[in-house]
């Protein structure tokens, strides 16, 4: 093995991806059940919560039921892990470059972002659980609501930037002023379409632990379960790399990138404090006839400012 078969794969498995991601990914979900537990006057958990809980169902026994396929209930949780981990290969991760580059790699990495979603459920759908059953049907409905609004936002600085190559938008954002300025709707959609991917309150419904359990993973147990919890956390870093870069100017150095996505989660917080749950079909009603429309709206009224001629 050369010294550069190596170092890729270094980067790929420890630093910048691989276990650094996954932990980065866990810290950044007990940043975010710390600031909700704060702003609700809690204590909140404690550092190393996430991860004691990961190692947790890491030791368990995975429970596998019998009347389901075994090979898909085992798959999905890689997948849905993978897709995730792959995601993070096209974007500025920790204020880095991106590792791979393509044109065209904008749509592959949201694409990869839902296979989580469609991961979990399929898992609700592979059981006979009701309470997986209604939890699956939720997380589908719930993704149609949210995907749409959720990509035009994030399309809305690639239009500016003619390209649909995340290190070439890279490189028009950071010569700009910050997007948030000229599309703040759709910085707007793209925050909360966020929240409703990795399924933060009030975009809770497809989990609701007082109505379904634990919804489509009400049957999963010990590894399976820890995949789909680190697939989430790992989303979830992804997720505000993609919002904070094409919207709050890029990032110049790792010191950037902390600053300006713990500012995106700090906010997520606060909404997740100041909003109840929505039903589903509030989700639905709300969020993708309005979101949507809002964000095309928007790009309607750039294109007429900017004379672009697309």
């Amino acid at each position: 093995m050369s010294a550069t078969d190596f170092q890729t794969l270094v980067h790929l498995f420890l630093y910048p991806g691989g276990l650094f991601l996954m932990a980065g990914g866990l810290l950044y979900n007990w940043i975010d059940r710390k600031l909700v537990a704060r702003f609700q006057n809690r204590i909140g958990p404690r550092w190393f919560q996430p991860l004691a809980d990961i190692v947790k169902l890491l030791a368990k026994e995975e429970v596998v039921p019998t009347t389901l396929n075994r090979w898909l209930f085992i798959g999905l949780p890689i997948v849905a892990l993978a897709g995730g981990m792959t995601a993070s290969l096209y974007v500025p991760l920790f204020g880095l470059p991106p590792a791979y580059s393509f044109p065209g790699d904008l749509i592959v990495t949201l694409y990869l972002l839902s296979l989580l979603t469609l991961s979990a459920g399929l898992a609700g759908w592979n059981t006979t659980s009701r309470f997986s059953l209604v939890g699956a049907q939720r997380t589908l409905t719930q993704l149609f609501a949210y995907e749409a609004p959720f990509m035009l936002a994030l399309l809305g600085p690639a239009l500016v930037a003619r390209s649909w190559e995340v290190r070439q938008i890279l490189l028009v954002v950071k010569s700009e002023p910050w997007m948030i300025l000229s599309q703040p709707i759709g910085f707007i959609i793209a925050l909360i379409g966020l929240m409703g991917k990795v399924e933060m309150p009030p975009f809770d419904a497809p989990e609701a632990e007082t109505e379904i359990v634990a919804g489509a993973l009400t049957e999963y147990s010990g590894r399976g379960l820890a995949l789909f919890h680190l697939g989430k956390a790992v989303e979830l870093i992804v997720g505000l790399t993609l919002v904070a870069a094409f919207y709050l100017g890029g990032f110049t150095n790792p010191l950037d990138f902390l600053i300006k996505t713990l500012l995106l989660l700090v906010l997520m917080a606060g909404l997740q404090t100041l909003l109840t749950r929505l039903r589903i079909d509030q989700t639905v009603g709300l969020w993708w006839r309005y979101g949507a429309l809002l964000v095309l709206l928007q790009w309607v009224v750039l294109i007429a400012w900017k004379g672009m001629g697309l």
